[in-house]
């Protein structure tokens, strides 16, 4: 058995970081009023770390690249098939990995549609004098019912296996914390030096850019 670095510390952050934020934008949807002020700087928050992820799904630590978790049919049918490999589950697991995917789509698609959306009380997105009344309103409906019982039913989840997991002598949570896994077969180690950790923050800093520039192009569409 060897202990082995899986989750490189920007994952890591990623990861506790966006829970703590979809948690409180669930927690200041449902408050309303004066919460959506909040609400709105959490969804851009959100935005940035969904981009970051993105970027660092291609050139993060090993277990954190989208290669090395996407659940192809083959890795599915070892895992479901009781002939999972060390390297199918090292990191992510298949059925795991299909829960991460799911989720941030879903997040993405939420924060896309918040961009757009309008309550006609407390909340305007940033992006709303872009497009028709017509598409605003068909994207608040999404966001503020459907879109949202997505994310809650998949947090829900995501808790749940993590409870069966333990049950069956499996933390998740520790290795998401410390990083290191304790493996019977040899896998490949994640990057998680200096070097990677300053490219992450640069990786963080243009996703940030991003969102702003986009904040900005609605203010200039409602100021033309």
């Amino acid at each position: 058995m060897s202990t082995v670095r899986i989750w490189d510390l920007p994952t890591r952050l990623f990861h506790w970081v966006l829970f703590v934020c979809v948690v409180a934008l669930v927690v200041t949807a449902k408050v309303g009023g004066n919460a959506m002020n909040l609400h709105l700087r959490l969804g851009q928050v959100v935005f940035a770390l969904l981009l970051f992820r993105l970027l660092w799904g291609f050139v993060g630590g090993h277990w954190s690249r989208f290669a090395s978790f996407f659940p192809t049919p083959a890795r599915l049918a070892r895992y479901l098939g009781g002939r999972a490999t060390a390297a199918d589950t090292a990191g992510h697991n298949p059925l795991g990995a299909l829960s991460v995917l799911a989720m941030l789509l879903v997040l993405g698609a939420q924060v896309g549609s918040g961009l757009f959306s309008d309550d006609d009380i407390a909340f305007s997105g940033p992006l709303t004098a872009l497009v028709s009344g017509a598409t605003v309103a068909r994207m608040t409906e999404w966001h503020s019912h459907w879109g949202q019982y997505l994310v809650i039913g998949l947090v829900a989840l995501h808790v749940l296996a993590i409870v069966v997991y333990r049950l069956r002598r499996q933390d998740l949570v520790r290795p998401m914390v410390v990083g290191d896994k304790t493996l019977d077969a040899a896998v490949p180690s994640a990057r998680d030096s200096a070097a990677t950790r300053l490219l992450a923050l640069l990786l963080l800093a243009v996703s940030a850019g991003v969102v702003y520039a986009v904040v900005q192009l609605g203010s200039r569409g409602a100021l033309g």
